[in-house]
């Protein structure tokens, strides 16, 4: 080690500028505070006056309470659009009935007038013909229960007979009302008779 400063001294001043100065780098570097220090501190956010702060708590405070008025505009509105629809759900399928009903009032009035028979069943046949058209044209169709397996996604087993014949055993032998789907949603299960 003696060797070396000896070395130093003789090489000039030039080079005891330089051993000066990493000296003084390391000090300096172990004088300063760690990277997660200098991090934290850069964090921290920008001091406000009292003022500065009472106005961004009025802005976030109008904010909010705009927010919350169009929220209770959106749910007031959504509301009075869920009592409108549920009041005017059924308007297109009474539209579609209407033809039907004065069908009935001319048969009505027709039965009054004469006395065959066979026109009054035939104008009743068609009566219904366009009903059921109607209503398979809104989505309903009728659940098939005679002859089927008993099914109680569909039918609602009212009495159990002894079977016939052998093959309607667990089958619908009777029906004694008949059940409808709507969209392929059971709206009234069928009433059926089983056999056992």
């Amino acid at each position: 080690m003696f060797n070396r400063m000896k070395q130093k001294k003789s090489t000039g001043k030039s080079e005891d500028k330089t051993v000066f100065e990493t000296a003084t780098d390391n000090i300096a570097e172990t004088n300063a505070p760690p990277a997660a220090e200098q991090e934290q501190t850069a964090a921290i956010p920008k001091l406000y006056t009292e003022e500065e702060y009472q106005l961004k708590v009025n802005e976030l405070n109008d904010k909010y309470l705009r927010l919350y008025s169009e929220f209770d505009n959106f749910r007031k509105r959504t509301l009075k659009e869920k009592i409108d629809l549920s009041r005017t759900a059924s308007e297109n399928i009474i539209v579609d009935l209407l033809p039907v009903l004065d069908d009935f009032d001319r048969a009505i009035a027709s039965m009054a007038s004469t006395d065959n028979i066979e026109a009054i069943k035939e104008g009743e046949q068609l009566i219904h013909a366009k009903m059921k058209a109607i209503f398979a044209s809104k989505g309903l169709q009728e659940i098939k229960s005679i002859g089927e397996n008993f099914d109680t996604d569909f039918h609602e087993a009212i009495t159990s007979i002894p079977a016939p014949t052998e093959d309607l055993k667990n089958k619908v032998v009777d029906e004694v009302q008949k059940g409808y789907t709507l969209h392929d949603k059971v709206i009234r299960f069928s009433k059926v008779i089983t056999g056992s």
